[in-house]
């Protein structure tokens, strides 16, 4: 069994990674390139390494903290991800229509008891902070700018 193989057991113990990011990771520790290519070839064909499940597992995470399609996107890619990989469980784990996601990261943005609510401009800062769609965050702000036009008017 190689160092470079038994180092990346180690990490994967942690936690779920994509090929990329375990092969940055061992070349760092300075692990001779066909060592490391070895060791991720017989990862992978055990079962141990896939971007897929690395995938489906950091956007399940992830769900549990509002995070929208656009912004786990970016961190798959950021971590190396395959495309496909990344796309395919995005596909599966994520709805097409995100409003419904955007709306609880929006009610649970603005309080219990809504003392943010006021301030549309900053509920669509968070939310494309957050990574919701365009779509979802103009329908949300539209929601908000009506809520808070038509306070007073009960008066």
């Amino acid at each position: 069994m190689s160092a470079a193989y038994q180092k990346a057991v180690q990490l994967l113990a942690s936690r779920p990674h994509f090929r990329w990011e375990l092969k940055r990771k061992l070349a760092a520790r300075t692990f001779p390139a066909e060592e490391i290519e070895a060791a991720l070839d017989r990862l992978t064909a055990e079962g141990y390494l896939d971007d897929r499940k690395a995938a489906e597992s950091l956007i399940t995470s992830r769900l549990s903290r509002g995070e929208g399609r656009l912004r786990l996107a970016a961190e798959l890619a950021r971590r190396g991800a395959d495309p496909e990989a990344a796309a395919a469980a995005l596909d599966a784990l994520l709805p097409e229509d995100d409003l419904p996601a955007a709306r609880a990261a929006a009610a649970r943005w603005a309080g219990r008891d809504g003392e943010r609510g006021g301030n549309p401009a900053a509920l669509v800062r968070h939310l494309a902070r957050k990574g919701f769609s365009r779509r979802a965050i103009v329908q949300l702000s539209r929601e908000a700018g009506n809520e808070t036009a038509g306070e007073g008017d009960d008066e």
